[in-house]
């Protein structure tokens, strides 16, 4: 899957999941990010960078401008689930919090080395420092403690790594995706280690998927 027709089609069957299995998460989605806002990023690429905004990643700002955290009673104590959070790489970034993490700094270098890649996943959101990039060969890992390091893509493509999101969801096995598997706590998805749990106080309510 790569086609605009095929990250549309994956991205309707993970959104119809959320619906069903996870209508909190589902209330997360943000609307379609505005032409002017993808076009803006690419500009901006292109200006500091010298390429352009990955086809793929505007296509799916054109379905979901990222998400807003739905507030959750029970979790207002601990503080531990982001009902957006529902993929397992972390939370889709909208545009402006993508290239905020990709542009460099007024008067530094590129930290990137000048990839040609834009992160569009985080798990760590107060960074970010680390989540999934995507650029012409695929969707790989990123992540930035010292120097940045760009892992090789694991995915060829968004639409590739969604249809793996839903086949772990739907089919299984549990962790397809890796150690975190899918489970519901209060209405959303999260992905956790059964083995090595992030989860603390949440813990008890989370069930897994499978």
């Amino acid at each position: 899957m790569s086609d605009q027709r095929d990250l549309e089609l994956v991205w309707r069957r993970v959104t119809d999941w959320l619906e069903a299995h996870a209508p909190v998460s589902y209330a997360s989605l943000l609307p379609p990010a505005p032409e002017h806002t993808i076009e803006a990023a690419d500009a901006q690429l292109r200006q500091y960078l010298g390429f352009g905004l990955p086809a793929e990643l505007g296509a799916l700002w054109r379905l979901c401008g990222g998400v807003e955290h739905q507030y959750i009673e029970a979790n207002e104590e601990a503080g531990e689930v982001g009902s957006g959070a529902f993929l397992p790489g972390g939370i889709l970034l909208g545009p402006a919090d993508a290239l905020r993490a990709r542009l460099p700094e007024t008067g530094r270098g590129d930290a990137w080395g000048g990839a040609a890649v834009v992160p569009w996943l985080t798990g760590d959101e107060a960074g970010p420092e680390s989540g999934h990039y995507v650029g012409a060969d695929g969707v790989g890992r990123w992540s930035v403690p010292d120097n940045l390091a760009c892992d090789k893509p694991d995915f060829p493509s968004i639409a590739a790594y969604l249809d793996a999101v839903h086949r772990t969801l739907t089919e299984g096995p549990a962790d397809a995706m890796g150690s975190d598997v899918p489970g519901l706590v209060w209405g959303c998805l999260v992905w956790d280690d059964p083995e090595a749990p992030s989860l603390d106080d949440a813990l008890e309510h989370w069930h897994p998927v499978h």
